[in-house]
């Protein structure tokens, strides 16, 4: 048994439409959370460490953290495909995608919203945007989604927070194009009815 915890207009969100990809049986839970403008609070029915989302619980197992969430229902589910297995070929590229998001890409934007993007450490460490965009755009020049011709978790993964920070999107038309393939997807639009 799967049991989602899930907040609206937050990290959560991606992991409801990768449930809607994978037509996953899942109970979702609606918990609140402490937000950025001070509302909210922590919610005691979330197994979250933190009382934060996404939270997913299998069979007693408690999984955090979005990558993790996403790789974790990918790996239970392969004959979906919207991950790429072990033993499949591009499994390290699929993986570092996950994992760069987390990384590297999320981080580009928190430490330009806070302000401290030009401080060498940041630079150095995290790169910037528009290393980000080039890194991206590098991508997307052989194929249609980040693995290829293959959409995957990975795809929802790093469109997710262009949905949120829309002005920070590259100017590159392939990147914006990807989010447009992305968002016109059929479980997208079941994710955001359900939100």
């Amino acid at each position: 048994m799967l049991t989602f915890y899930h907040a609206s207009k937050s990290r959560s969100d991606r992991v409801l439409w990768l449930l809607q990809e994978l037509d996953a049986p899942v109970e979702t839970i609606r918990t609140d959370i402490r937000r950025q403008d001070g509302s909210g609070g922590r919610d005691p029915r979330n197994p979250h460490p933190e009382g934060k989302v996404p939270a997913l619980v299998h069979d007693g197992d408690l999984v955090t953290e979005s990558g993790a969430i996403l790789l974790y229902l990918t790996d239970l589910f392969p004959e979906r495909g919207l991950g790429i297995g072990a033993s499949e070929p591009g499994r390290g590229a699929y993986l570092t995608w996950l994992f760069w998001y987390g990384g590297v890409l999320e981080p580009v934007y928190l430490l330009e919203m806070m302000g401290v993007s030009d401080h060498p450490i940041a630079h150095t460490t995290f790169r910037d945007r528009e290393a980000v965009a080039a890194r991206l755009s590098a991508a997307l020049r052989t194929g249609p989604w980040l693995m290829g011709e293959r959409f995957t978790a990975a795809d929802i993964l790093l469109c997710s927070l262009y949905l949120y920070l829309p002005d920070a999107v590259p100017a590159d038309p392939a990147v914006r194009d990807w989010i447009a393939r992305c968002t016109a997807r059929d479980a997208f639009a079941r994710a955001q009815a359900l939100d």
